[in-house]
């Protein structure tokens, strides 16, 4: 391509002129982080010393007593109203139960040989196995959260160099 000189000039002018902006842009990003950076230190000094005592307090004023009251009320209704209710209810039934079992055996309908019966797991075991289950997702989430990546936060240490023209 032959171009004259006249034109080659004018395009080493236009290309110093885009490196400078490059430059300038460069610089203009670098202090736009350091303004970001400190931005996100002094908001997270309001969060400490405004926000979390506001919220805090909140919490104990409000929220707190009325878990309580309604934890205290559950309990009262459940060992007061239902533990009641379903014993009662359990307690018939097993009578009822029993009661079959003996005509029956007295009518000679009942089995002549009785196996042992099978164990089951009981509640204890139920609970046991959901807090395991709820601890090790505990486990599985606190390890994911210290060891995910953040790519979003990366900063290049060097400057990029301009475009050529």
């Amino acid at each position: 391509m032959n171009l004259s000189r006249k034109r080659k000039k004018e395009l080493r002018q236009l290309q110093q002129d885009a490196g400078r902006l490059w430059e300038s842009q460069q610089v203009l990003v670098g202090n736009a982080a350091d303004i970001a950076r400190e931005a996100g230190r002094q908001l997270g000094n309001f969060n400490r010393e405004q926000v979390l005592p506001t919220v805090h307090d909140s919490y104990e004023r409000h929220v707190a007593p009325t878990v309580d009251r309604s934890v205290k009320f559950g309990k009262h209704v459940v060992d007061e109203r239902v533990v009641p209710i379903v014993g009662g209810v359990v307690g018939t039934a097993l009578t009822a139960w029993d009661v079959a079992n003996k005509k029956r055996h007295d009518l000679g309908f009942g089995p002549r040989h009785v196996a042992p019966p099978k164990k089951s797991m009981g509640i204890g075991s139920i609970v046991a196995i959901v807090l395991g289950a709820a601890a090790a997702i505990g486990v599985v989430a606190a390890a994911w959260q210290a060891l995910r990546a953040d790519d979003e936060l990366w900063v290049a240490d060097d400057p990029l160099s301009p475009p050529n023209a």
